[in-house]
């Protein structure tokens, strides 16, 4: 993994600039739309993955969405939404949600840059390896409910089991 800044050395300064950063080292492919966005795309177990980034500045927020490859199909709606309220309910840090316009589902979280914090390099990786790491987790879970025909509790006992042992 390739270095980062550490530290913006002033709270006015914009956390997208580490993101830049960030995504350049890993030698993702980006785009900056504005001072207030930009777009990633990184690997994922299963799938690639959309990284966008949203900076209030007025609110000192950073907005963090990971977008699945994933469309739901209307008739799919109300067991993803079962789905992502027992996901949330195993998450510790973020949450799932589903776009309604695009239909994609998305992990999302937001960190909050007030009195004196700081983004840094290490944080803002740490933020994606947690939302591409819960993405991974839950992925199959989302494919078990839109293509297996599973309920979601069934694609949710189904992707988290953990296997022990070897074979």
């Amino acid at each position: 993994m390739s270095s980062v800044r550490a530290e913006t050395p002033d709270s006015g300064l914009n956390p997208l600039d580490l993101v830049e950063q960030l995504a350049a080292a890993q030698e993702w492919a980006y785009h900056r739309h504005s001072d207030e966005e930009l777009v990633a795309e990184v690997p994922g177990q299963w799938c690639g993955y959309k990284l966008w980034f949203g900076w209030h500045p007025d609110l000192e927020v950073l907005q963090v969405a990971c977008v699945l490859d994933l469309k739901v199909p209307q008739k799919k709606i109300r067991a993803v939404h079962g789905l992502l309220a027992l996901a949330n309910e195993k998450l510790w840090l973020g949450h799932f949600e589903l776009w309604s316009e695009q239909r994609h589902p998305a992990f999302r979280h937001t960190l909050l840059f007030r009195d004196g914090a700081h983004a840094s390099g290490e944080l803002l990786q740490e933020v994606v390896d947690i939302a591409t790491g819960e993405c991974d987790r839950f992925y199959p879970a989302f494919q078990f409910v839109l293509w297996g025909g599973r309920s979601p509790e069934e694609a949710l006992m189904a992707a988290l089991l953990e296997t022990e042992g070897e074979a």
